[in-house]
């Protein structure tokens, strides 16, 4: 689930870091991916043409952008992280009913 920090149409720079949950292989969702400008219009546009929702959110897009890749996200964005889960859980329900 990729998160962006701004409308591309403004003239600041854009960032975008994407998440990734298995509850088989880690005990928090992981950073899978994260970048700058032209990386981050790939994340946003992989997200898009696989219908991954995306989530603007330039708080948790700081704390994001400053971890490794494949690292877990930290406690103390556990809450705020859930939440957007909840959302794309909900939307992904929702496309398939509707499918």
């Amino acid at each position: 689930m990729p998160f962006e920090n701004q409308n591309p149409n403004q003239s600041r720079r854009l960032q975008a870091a994407a998440l990734q949950y298995d509850q088989e292989r880690h005990e928090a969702p992981v950073i899978v991916a994260k970048g700058s400008s032209a990386v981050a219009e790939k994340i946003v546009a992989l997200a898009k043409k696989h219908d991954i929702p995306l989530q603007r959110d330039p708080e948790l897009l700081q704390i994001l952008m400053k971890l490794e890749i494949n690292q877990e996200i930290p406690e103390n964005v556990f809450h705020a992280v859930a939440e957007v889960l909840a959302m794309v859980y909900k939307a992904n329900r929702n496309h398939r009913e509707n499918s």
